[in-house]
Formats: C-alpha cells, sequence, structure tokens
C-alpha cells in the first residue's frame, strides 16, 4: 500500500470547505484563534520550541518525539487499512496512514511536518471526528476529539507542557 496519497483537486476543494464551515477557519497570523473547533479540545503552546536556540541535536530529539508520539496516537485510533487526512493550507494534500512508511524530505521531515513551523498543518480524520490542528503564528497545536486527546495522554509529546486552551 502506498502513503503520501495526494488528494485530488476535488477530494482537496471538499476537504477545505468543510475545514473552513466546520472550524470557522479564518487564516491570520495576528488574530487568533483562527480557527473553532468542537469539545473537547486542548489548546498546547509551542512557542518555546519555535526560533529554537541552542544545542540542535536537543531540538530534533524533542522534534522527533513529536512525530513520535503523534504516529502512536493516530495509531491507536486507526485500522492498519484506513487513512485520514494531511493538510497543508494552500499546498498539496494527502491521504495518510499512520501505519505504513513516512518518507523524509530534503530537510528530513514529512511531507507536511507534525511542527507548525511556516504553514498550518493539520493532520484529520476523514469524519473530522478528531483531529491535530498546527498554528504557526499562533504557535500553538490545538487536538480535538476525546479519543485523540486520550491517545495524547497516553502517548504524551515532551513539548505539550503548557496548555493554553481547554474546551
Amino acid at each position: 500500500m502506498l502513503n503520501w496519497i495526494e488528494l485530488t483537486q476535488s477530494e482537496e476543494k471538499t476537504v477545505w470547505k468543510k475545514v473552513y464551515k466546520q472550524f470557522k477557519f479564518k487564516p491570520s497570523i495576528s488574530e487568533f484563534p483562527s480557527f473553532i473547533v468542537p469539545s473537547p479540545f486542548i489548546t498546547y503552546d509551542i512557542s518555546p520550541y519555535r526560533n529554537r536556540s541552542g544545542d540542535l541535536q536537543d531540538y530534533e530529539e524533542i522534534y522527533k518525539d513529536l512525530e513520535k508520539n503523534s504516529l502512536f496516537a493516530f495509531q491507536q485510533l486507526m485500522n492498519d487499512n484506513e487513512y485520514f487526512y494531511a493538510l497543508d493550507w494552500q499546498h498539496p494534500c494527502y491521504w495518510v496512514n499512520p501505519f505504513l512508511e513516512f518518507p523524509r524530505d530534503e530537510f528530513n521531515e514529512w511531507k507536511i511536518p507534525i511542527f507548525p513551523d511556516g504553514d498550518y498543518y493539520f493532520f484529520i480524520q476523514k469524519e473530522f471526528n478528531w483531529g491535530f490542528l498546527g498554528h504557526p503564528w499562533e504557535e500553538t497545536i490545538t487536538v480535538f476529539g476525546k479519543e485523540l486527546i486520550q491517545a495524547f495522554e497516553n502517548n504524551n509529546p515532551g513539548m505539550f507542557n503548557t496548555i493554553l486552551r481547554l474546551g
């Protein structure tokens, strides 16, 4: 089976229309939050990990911890033949399966990184029952859906130590 299957134009148009409508998504670099997700949700402050200076190896370990624990959390909620959305605002978007290989790009990141370092990166279950929404300008990651929140409690990334909002 393949992983990181690019959405067709029709799929992409449909999913973004749903994101805009369901989350009242209003992209902004200064007015926050840019989306409203259903309860329950937790929004984590990731600002200490943006533009981080210091030990590069330490930074890479923290970033890899987020990747690893996110994959574990996604795997807890899915069957090995299921796919969910990996969305990069105004860029190609994909179907992704957490049980398959996650190839890396020239920056040693996933095709759509888990850490929002320049764009909105969203990982959403196909029926929108749960999701992981990265906001690069607010410097947050929002996890919504009871099951995904529980999965992250079981696989807690080190950078999820400061809660900004609960709902």
